[in-house]
């Protein structure tokens, strides 16, 4: 019996771990055609017609997500918990009126920062093919992660971490 045990044990994490090589292959196939250029954006609008200008000098994590995707769901938590200690500015693409996005941010107890990209057009300069992407830039606003699909909260905090450190 404890044999058994084992041997599925131990199937069921070869399965993780494959299915983990699986994703970042595909993450990073679908990631070779994002904009990884300079962030040029200085200031956006918010929700509620609130004008942000993006930090000087520190890190930003930009996170372009949608309320139809379910991946984006289930990472929301993790931006949530990231945007308490850094710099995060999301942006929901073709997700509805700033009402319908407010009243989702509610239901999930999200408060991040949000644009509204009704027409797609942000996520178009960052050459957006899914939903999740996940830029993180540097204090001089130059690329130095990005991904595509979900990502874990303490991935995120490594990489934002790091680019503290630049």
């Amino acid at each position: 019996m404890r044999a058994k045990i084992k041997h599925y044990l131990k199937e069921i994490l070869l399965f993780f771990v494959v299915m983990t090589l699986f994703a970042n292959v595909i993450s990073l196939y679908k990631s070779t055609d994002l904009n990884k250029a300079k962030l040029e954006i200085d200031t956006v609008v918010l929700l509620d017609d609130i004008e942000y200008t993006l930090p000087h000098a520190k890190p930003i994590l930009i996170h372009l997500w949608a309320t139809w995707c379910p991946t984006c769901k289930m990472e929301a938590s993790n931006i949530q918990t990231l945007s308490e200690e850094y710099e995060v500015l999301t942006i929901a693409v073709k997700s509805g009126s700033d009402e319908e996005i407010r009243e989702y941010l509610l239901d999930k107890g999200l408060s991040f920062n949000v644009v509204n990209d009704r027409d797609a057009l942000l996520a178009s300069t960052f050459n957006i093919g899914a939903y999740p992407t996940t830029f993180i830039y540097d204090k001089n606003k130059n690329l130095v992660f990005s991904e595509v699909g979900y990502t874990s909260t303490l991935g995120l905090w490594i990489r934002m971490w790091w680019a503290s450190l630049e």
